[in-house]
């Protein structure tokens, strides 16, 4: 697969891009050592322009490569992070060393700026940051980004429906919900609903045509908003390539699954393009049964020297029937229900079109201008049908689920369904300047920007008067406006070569507008404001004992604004509701010693308000709100990758890759909650101080391995495992819930919040799970084979109690493989 050679080394392996010459072919060998604004570059690849053949740069920056004795030829180096830099060689030169410069890239994190070292460039990053390669998304063959983001430390994902089209993602310790607490990118453009208004992830970006992850969780994170508590997530889709690529693959397995994605992309004069496009389908993955289609065009052309211009375009199309409703803990425990489609007729469309524009200028040496320019809407139309948990409710079907004589242990369906219509609206734009000067002897790196953003949506509740009917009554008809203007300046100081200091603030000023045409059935016009203002600041230090070696400490301000219905209620009252706030700090040290990389960090985020919605998505009513008071967040994350390359035979390459994270996350102020409500009016409800308890979802240890092995015939083989441990799912930290089913058996006075069957509430148990990989390379025909084993062992666990019962996670899932690059 000619395009799948030039991409970058998975240095945490320590793999080598190496392929054999053709026999006969006189060859000559020269090295050379790749640097950058007068720093080494390690773990970049290097290839001769036109051919397979390659390399990569190791810690020193120094690479090793075989060229045509008399041709010239052009050797291509690139990194995620840099410019893809050609450079020329004459066959009549007759040096056996060179030195070749690349420039960096202002990328979307500017601070990280991704090379293939996690010490490299990123020995001035004052926080943790987690990076993931082209390379390590095809030796994964994930069904998700789910199944890569779990292996990152802090990162802490809950499946829904295990093909992971709704992301539920959690960072070290923080409610996962609908991922309301991460800020998610594409390519530097927020990827929510509405990333202020509503920012829960129902859409989330298809890891298949994605290049590369960025996640960063420190200082850094202040540079993007709105949300800057939990951490930003960039997914990176590709560039058009500098010639003539291509890439067609197909992959089926069981549970009907199927995938099916061709690429292309060229250059031609100075002006490229990318096409990618995807379709995916599942009829039984689980209870859920899938269709998705996804094309996405990339355009980019070089205006000039110093100006360059681009264009992306994408449109998603997702069916599915997802729904809400989970099993009961005894439909559960029987074992045969797993795949149960309890409301069969439930069904979410989604889709959503989205354009962007992007013009980098090069002002001046030192100096360059980045516009960013984006609009996307999506629809999100769901239907779902009713239930009950009582068989004595009213207009029911006649259809139930489970066992009754449990209480709350059945579910019965209701003869009406509530269809939940919503279109959003987002556009923005925004200007961002980087620029290096000097303050005397000090050089200095300074990134400033603002961006305007508009979100609309409009919002639809229709009831449906029969099951599985599409039409219906409209009860609610409301329409919710934000504007938000964000500024932000950053400067890094290099102190010396060993120091470098980072300081900066942004502000947030968001406006919000609720307008209510019709509630409960009855049509009304209440048009509400709001408004919030913060300012977030953030500063960080990075102290580097060698090239290989340096500790890190910074400190930010979290903050995330209230959701629009959450600040303005339905009668229209503005209720002052403040944003979530947060000190968020962390020390850590990462290096590369003797080809073995490691990082390790400690944090502490301090929560003086958690404003939490009672969502029915987390399984509440998903009216109103509620304020889920100060939390502590303490923690450690380590990872460490070994490779073991240089102990086995030429060309064969291994390595081990290990990542874990520990957090105590608990709510560390006073805080009622209803732990029994009265039967009779003699005696008054009783409340509970959850102070101390543990945050829900937020498992204590957490960890991930895997180990790979590539031979030089093309055969490939990695095994990776994932532990997650045990986690409470409500605030009381119910653990189990027969235990309080007995207890209110006993209690005729008093009905308890924890008894009760139906699944939502109880703790979860750990789980390990483990996934197999095989891959072959073909030769140079372009052909590659794989073999993709999910869940080796079958383990059986509770992935989640969320929306709104148990949701069983994916069972053993194989699949195969085939494509061709061209």
């Amino acid at each position: 697969m000619k395009n799948s050679f030039r991409k970058l080394k998975f240095a945490t392996l320590g793999i080598l891009i190496s392929f054999q010459v053709n026999a006969g072919e006189l060859m000559r060998n020269i090295s050379g050592q790749v640097k950058s604004e007068g720093a080494v570059v390690p773990f970049v690849a290097v290839y001769i322009k036109g051919s397979p053949q390659g390399t990569t740069t190791d810690e020193k920056g120094i690479f090793h490569i075989s060229i045509p004795y008399n041709q010239d030829v052009s050797l291509n180096i690139k990194g995620i992070g840099y410019k893809t830099t050609s450079y020329n060689l004459s066959y009549a030169d007759n040096k056996d060393f060179f030195t070749i410069e690349i420039e960096p890239e202002i990328q979307l994190l500017q601070q990280v700026v991704v090379s293939g070292s996690r010490v490299g460039v990123l020995r001035y990053l004052p926080g943790s940051v987690a990076i993931v390669r082209n390379d390590d998304l095809r030796k994964a063959q994930p069904i998700s980004g789910n199944e890569i983001l779990r292996s990152i430390p802090g990162v802490h994902v809950v499946e829904e429906e295990g093909a992971g089209l709704r992301a539920n993602i959690g960072i070290r310790g923080l409610d996962p919900d609908k991922s309301r607490n991460v800020l998610i990118l594409e390519d530097g453009i927020p990827v929510a609903l509405a990333p202020y208004g509503e920012p829960e992830m129902y859409f989330t970006p298809n890891i298949d045509r994605m290049s590369g992850i960025e996640i960063l969780k420190g200082n850094g994170s202040i540079l993007f908003g709105p949300q800057t508590i939990g951490g930003v997530i960039n997914y990176i889709t590709a560039d058009p390539p500098q010639e003539s690529t291509g890439n067609i693959s197909f992959r089926g397995g069981d549970l009907g699954y199927f995938n099916s994605r061709i690429t292309h992309g060229n250059t031609l004069n100075r002006t490229g393009y990318y096409i990618d496009f995807t379709r995916k389908q599942a009829e039984n993955f689980g209870p859920t049964q899938f269709l998705l289609h996804d094309l996405n065009t990339k355009l980019q052309t070089d205006l000039s020297p110093i100006s360059q211009l681009g264009f992306k375009l994408s449109i998603y199309d997702e069916v599915s029937n997802s729904t809400y409703v989970g099993l009961t803990q005894p439909m559960y425990e029987a074992g045969s229900m797993d795949d149960l489609r309890i409301a069969p007729d439930d069904i979410l469309k989604i889709r959503r079109y989205a354009a962007s524009i992007n013009h980098k200028y090069q002002l001046a040496d030192g100096f360059q201008l980045n516009t960013t320019a984006f609009a996307y809407t999506t629809t999100r139309n769901w239907n779902r049908q009713d239930f009950t948990y009582s068989s004595s409710a009213s207009n029911l079907t006649g259809q139930m689920h489970g066992f009754p004589d449990n209480r709350d242990g059945a579910i019965f369906m209701r003869n009406s369904t509530g269809q939940r219509n919503r279109q959003f609206e987002v556009a923005g734009i925004e200007p961002r300047l980087h620029y290096k000067y000097n303050i005397g002897s000090t050089n200095a790196y300074m990134d400033a920007g603002l961006r305007y953003l508009y979100e609309r949506a409009f919002e639809q509740r229709v009831n449906g008067t029969s099951a599985g009917v599409m039409s219906g009554d409209l009860r609610d008809d409301e329409i919710r406006t934000g504007n938000a203007f964000s500024t932000y300046l950053q400067n890094k100081f290099m102190i010396n070569t060993q120091l470098s200091f980072t300081a900066g603030l942004r502000s947030e000023l968001i406006g919000y507008e609720r307008e209510i045409m019709r509630r409960n059935f009855k049509d009304t016009l209440i048009v509400a404001q709001s408004s919030v203002f913060e300012i977030i600041p953030g500063a960080g230090l990075n102290y580097n004992f060698t090239d290989n070696l340096g500790i890190f400490a910074g400190i930010h301000r979290g903050f995330a604004p209230p959701r629009t219905k959450d600040a303005i209620s339905n009668e229209g009252a503005d209720l002052q509701l403040e944003a979530e706030k947060s000190w968020n700090m962390e020390m850590g040290i990462r290096g590369n010693l003797r080809a073995v990389e490691f990082e390790l960090t400690a944090f502490h985020m301090d929560f003086s308000n958690q404003v939490i919605p009672v969502s029915e998505s987390s399984g509440g009513a998903g009216t109103g709100y509620i304020n889920g008071g100060k939390t502590v967040h303490t923690g450690l994350e380590t990872s460490f990758l070994l490779p073991f390359g240089h102990i086995l035979p030429e060309n064969w390459n291994a390595g081990f890759l290990w990542n874990a994270t520990w957090v105590n996350a608990k709510f560390s102020g006073d805080r009622y909650v209803l732990f029994k409500s009265s039967l009779n009016s003699e005696n008054e409800n009783v409340y509970q101080n959850v102070k101390g308890n543990r945050t829900p979802y937020s498992p204590s240890l957490s960890f991930s391995g895997a180990f790979q092995l590539e031979t030089p015939f093309g055969l490939g083989f990695r095994i990776s495992g994932n532990y997650v441990g045990s986690q409470y799912t409500d605030v009381l930290n119910t653990e189990n819930v027969y235990d309080w089913i007995n207890i209110n058996a006993q209690d005729t006075d008093y009905r308890y919040a924890q008894a009760t069957a139906n699944g939502r509430i109880g703790k979860l148990d750990p789980y390990f799970v483990t996934n197999m990989h095989i891959w072959y390379r073909l030769g140079g025909s372009g052909l590659e084979f794989s073999l993709s084993i999910k869940n080796l062992t079958n383990e059986r666990y509770i992935a989640s109690r969320r929306p709104q019962g148990i949701r069983v996670g994916l069972p053993r899932f194989i699949s195969a493989g085939i494509s061709y690059g061209f």
